[in-house]
């Protein structure tokens, strides 16, 4: 059944894809798959965005919240099998760019007027939406062998929201170092669960 307001318009829930999928004319498919657009469009990992979306998808991996579709601008990155809402913030040491030394790290923790992509409202005040934050750093330092894939190249810090909002309530980013003064959870990939399980409950 088709919509016959054209300014009645719902969101559209996105539906995850296989891959194989063809561009097509009216039906009459192409030689040209979804697969071929993703590795046109989303093969740089070490980019800052794609990056970061790698960054949500280990983070939803570990927490069992990568079964459906990614919401882009929604309140936050991950959802949790429990239920546990996580912001995922990424940084790497290396990046895509020539550099004349390695980056230092530093996350952005702004608090932000959050839109929630299901009930299609925003916060009226600027909060930080998630109960848990996961920092995850790719933290391999040697250009030649950088390996976004390799998880064992990654390092996570997990913290909970409130104490964000108790220590720094209006700061719009952190170091590596004024983070580590929090006392998050540094862990690996295998942790993960168990950080964030932590985190929420110790705020």
């Amino acid at each position: 059944m088709t919509n016959s307001n054209p300014n009645n318009l719902g969101r559209i829930a996105a539906t995850r894809r296989s891959a194989t999928e063809p561009l097509h004319h009216n039906g009459t498919p192409t030689e040209v798959s979804v697969r071929d657009f993703w590795e046109w469009s989303a093969s740089d990992l070490v980019s800052n965005t794609q990056r970061g979306v790698l960054a949500e998808y280990i983070v939803a991996l570990a927490v069992g919240g990568a079964s459906g579709v990614r919401t882009e601008w929604d309140a936050v990155d991950v959802v949790a099998s429990d239920g546990t809402r996580i912001e995922v913030k990424s940084a790497s040491y290396i990046q895509a760019w020539k550099q004349s030394r390695l980056s230092p790290i530093s996350f952005d923790i702004a608090p932000k007027q959050a839109w929630d992509a299901a009930a299609n409202t925003s916060t009226s005040v600027p909060v930080r939406s998630a109960d848990v934050y996961v920092f995850a750093i790719l933290a391999h330092k040697d250009q030649a062998t950088l390996d976004p894939l390799n998880l064992s190249q990654w390092e996570f810090y997990v913290l909970g929201a409130a104490v964000l909002d108790r220590e720094v309530p209006v700061q719009k980013t952190i170091s590596l170092g004024a983070l580590e003064g929090l006392h998050p959870h540094r862990c690996d990939f295998s942790f993960i669960p168990t950080a964030v399980k932590l985190a929420s409950e110790t705020q």
